[in-house]
C-alpha cells in the first residue's frame, strides 16, 4: 500500500512538472548559459561536443560567470562534519584546488592521461577533489570505500595496475602491509592533519 501511495505521489508530481523539467528547477539556473546549451543539445539544435570534461567545461564555466558578475557567488562545495568543522569552496576556489592537484599528479606523481589512481577516502572535501583534478586530467579515479580490507585493497591494485593511491593516515599501515610486491604502484599520497609516513607523500604538504 505504501509503494502504490508513493507512486501515486510521484505520477502526480510528474504530470505537475512536465516530463522534462527538472525536480530542482530554480529560475536562476534554467536561464543560465550553460542550462540554454544542454538544453540545446538536448533538443538537437546543437551538436554534441566531440571532447567534454566535466571541470573545464562547467566548473570553470560557473566560476567564470561568477567573476563576471553574471551570477552571484555560491558555494560549490559546502561540507559540514559531525564534529562542527567546515569546508565551503566557492566554483573558483575549487577550480583552483583542483588545478594545483592535477599539477601535482602530473608532475610530482608523473601520471598521464589513462593511468588508475585508487582513492580510498572517506567522503570528506579531498575525496571531490581527486575526483575533479583526475577529470581534468584524464586520469582514471577508482574510489573505495574506507571499509575495504588488505585483501580487498591488494586486489584492486593488482587487477588494475594503479600507479597511485591517495588515502588517509588511519589506511596507510593497511596499504604498507600488501604493497610491497606491487610493481605498477609508484606513488602514496596522505591526506593527514599532520605527521609524515615514509614512503607517503603529503597529500596537505603538496596543495599549500
Amino acid at each position: 500500500m505504501k509503494t502504490l501511495a508513493k507512486s501515486h505521489i510521484f505520477k502526480f508530481c510528474w504530470i505537475l512538472r512536465g516530463p522534462h523539467q527538472p525536480f530542482h528547477g530554480h529560475p536562476r539556473f534554467l536561464s543560465s548559459p550553460i542550462f540554454a546549451q544542454y538544453e540545446a543539445v538536448r533538443q538537437g539544435k546543437q551538436p554534441i561536443p566531440e571532447y567534454f570534461n566535466f571541470a573545464n567545461d562547467v566548473l570553470d564555466k560557473w566560476s567564470q560567470l561568477e567573476k563576471d558578475g553574471k551570477r552571484p557567488s555560491n558555494p560549490a562545495l559546502w561540507w559540514i562534519n559531525g564534529r562542527g568543522g567546515e569546508v565551503r569552496w566557492s566554483f573558483e576556489e575549487l577550480g583552483l584546488l583542483s588545478r594545483k592537484l592535477a599539477n601535482v599528479l602530473s608532475d610530482r606523481c608523473g601520471l598521464q592521461k589513462g593511468d588508475r589512481v585508487l582513492a580510498i577516502l572517506p567522503r570528506i572535501p579531498e575525496w571531490w577533489l581527486v575526483t575533479v583534478a583526475c577529470i581534468r586530467t584524464g586520469i582514471t579515479v577508482m574510489p573505495g570505500t574506507t571499509q575495504l580490507t588488505a585483501k580487498d585493497i591488494q586486489y584492486r591494485l593488482h587487477m588494475s595496475k594503479a600507479k597511485c593511491i591517495i588515502t588517509t593516515d588511519a589506511l596507510a599501515p593497511v596499504v604498507d602491509s600488501v604493497t610491497a610486491e606491487n610493481h605498477d604502484l609508484k606513488t602514496k599520497l596522505m591526506v593527514t592533519s599532520d605527521g609524515k609516513r615514509e614512503g607517503w607523500l603529503s597529500f596537505n604538504e603538496l596543495l599549500k
